[in-house]
């Protein structure tokens, strides 16, 4: 592996790539990212260097939302919703809460631990 440089000036600069295939990340890995950023500063560095940052984020946001999902479900069975056909405004909150609830417990557990 051969170190190259380019001039800017009277200053020599090291060529540094680093290779991170970009990936497609959404809410879950994006609040991942900040969170590290922000909180966890040297891993954040050490896995942005090492090229391994965008493939952990993904993989957060696939577990998060598969377990937004599992959770809506036995949500959904513990708590079962009014009639959409009769209410349809109270079915929508009742299903909005549910969701709130299935998020904060995601978040808790994977984005802000």
């Amino acid at each position: 592996m051969e170190l190259t440089y380019y001039r800017k000036g009277d200053y020599l600069f090291p060529n540094l790539a680093v290779k991170d295939e970009p990936q497609i990340i959404g809410k879950y890995g994006m609040l991942r990212r900040t969170y590290l950023k922000e909180n966890r500063k040297n891993w954040y560095q050490s896995m942005l260097m090492s090229g391994r940052l965008n493939q952990h984020l993904a993989q957060i946001e696939e577990e998060a939302e598969s377990r937004v999902e599992t959770l809506l479900d036995s949500l959904n069975e513990k708590f079962p919703a009014p009639s959409k056909e009769k209410d349809p405004l109270a079915w929508v909150a009742h299903q909005n809460n549910l969701t709130a609830m299935a998020e904060e417990i995601v978040l808790k557990e994977l984005v802000y631990n």
